[in-house]
């Protein structure tokens, strides 16, 4: 059971929700960054390795048998703001073709580095499987 929460009178927020009310099982997926499965980065390009992050996160989730649409939480790390905003059409159009129209809680950071020199994003989830 999945229950977005939109309190009475908000402004309705675009590509994420405010909130998400869930009940089954918890799925922690760890920070996932753009590089492939042999950590190969696709390049420098931002709105490639945030398709290979979702794709990762995607991943992970398959092995727990969960999908996207289960993803209750979503956090982003980005090592610049500006090459976040600027990319903001590509990576929609990413996080649609891998996630869905499914929009969670999400929380975006903009932080001085990344533990992997080339990463430009790292992206971790909390999904919750329904039970039954």
């Amino acid at each position: 059971m999945m229950r977005v929460l939109q309190p009475p009178g908000w402004a309705k927020p675009r590509g994420y929700s405010n909130g998400i009310a869930a009940r089954g099982t918890l799925v922690f997926v760890g920070g996932q960054i753009g590089w492939d499965e042999q950590h190969r980065f696709p390049g420098a390009d931002f709105s490639a390795q945030v398709r290979q992050a979702l794709k990762n996160v995607v991943a992970v989730l398959a092995e727990a048998g969960a999908k996207p649409e289960h993803i209750v939480r979503m956090n982003w790390y980005v090592t610049d703001k500006r090459e976040y905003l600027a990319a903001y059409k590509p990576m929609g159009v990413a996080y649609r073709e891998i996630i869905g129209s499914h929009y969670p809680a999400m929380t975006a950071f903009e932080v001085a580095k990344l533990i992997e020199d080339e990463a430009r994003v790292e992206i971790e989830v909390t999904a919750v499987i329904p039970d039954g």
